[in-house]
């Protein structure tokens, strides 16, 4: 009968995955006590639902959007200072302890980022959008992902790196995409609609849809 009432409950806030009938009833409520928690303390610090973990950091919420059944884990850090909104979709998921840093200098404001609807991120995971990062619906990332929106320039020989600027081209994921934990996205990078990178990749480049990338360099192992 529980198993019953949580499955119901999970179809009405968005999720679609079927219970597995080895679950205890202790975890199921123990799960459910927590998201309850959880939700109380979003609202008590959004005044909107959201599912919220200890010692979460949003600053600037007034530039920050959610749809409905979004997660923040515990101690995850997001930086809404940012030209564009910091925009969640429906059922967006963060895991804890990351950091979603936006403005990371004062010479530069940041541009922001865009997470689709039903899309996640694994635990100590660093997403920098200095120079923008759109994520698409329905990914779903490993542990350890980073981004990086923003590159230094380093080619006149004369100057320090430091003294040279950047370039922010922006990090774009499509729809549909599965990424293996500690991955890293480089400016500049975008990954085409129903592809898989595989663990440990460096993704700098544009590659198409339909395909697995990994290495370091990534690069196309196989088309899907």
């Amino acid at each position: 009968m529980l198993k019953k009432l949580f499955q119901k409950l999970l179809i009405s806030s968005g999720k679609e995955y079927v219970v597995d009938t080895a679950i205890p009833d202790r975890l199921i409520c123990s799960f459910v006590f927590g998201r309850v928690v959880m939700v109380v303390r979003g609202f008590i610090k959004t005044r909107r639902k959201i599912f919220l973990g200890k010692q979460v950091n949003i600053l600037n919420t007034k530039n920050f959007t959610f749809g409905k059944s979004c997660t923040i884990e515990r101690n995850v850090k997001i930086d809404c200072y940012s030209k564009d909104k910091i925009t969640f979709g429906e059922v967006v998921k963060i895991g804890a302890y990351s950091t979603i840093s936006t403005t990371s200098h004062m010479s530069k404001y940041g541009k922001g980022l865009s997470i689709g609807n039903n899309s996640a991120i694994g635990e100590y995971s660093y997403l920098g959008c200095s120079g923008g990062v759109e994520i698409g619906n329905d990914v779903i990332m490993g542990q350890y992902i980073s981004f990086h929106s923003e590159n230094h320039n380093f080619s006149d020989s004369s100057k320090l790196i430091r003294e040279q600027g950047v370039t922010s081209k922006g990090i774009k994921l499509g729809d549909n995409i599965w990424v293996g934990s500690k991955v890293t996205f480089l400016d500049g990078c975008s990954v085409g609609n129903n592809s898989v990178v595989a663990a440990g990749a460096v993704v700098n480049g544009i590659f198409p849809e339909n395909v697995i990338i990994g290495g370091v360099p990534a690069k196309v192992i196989k088309a899907l």
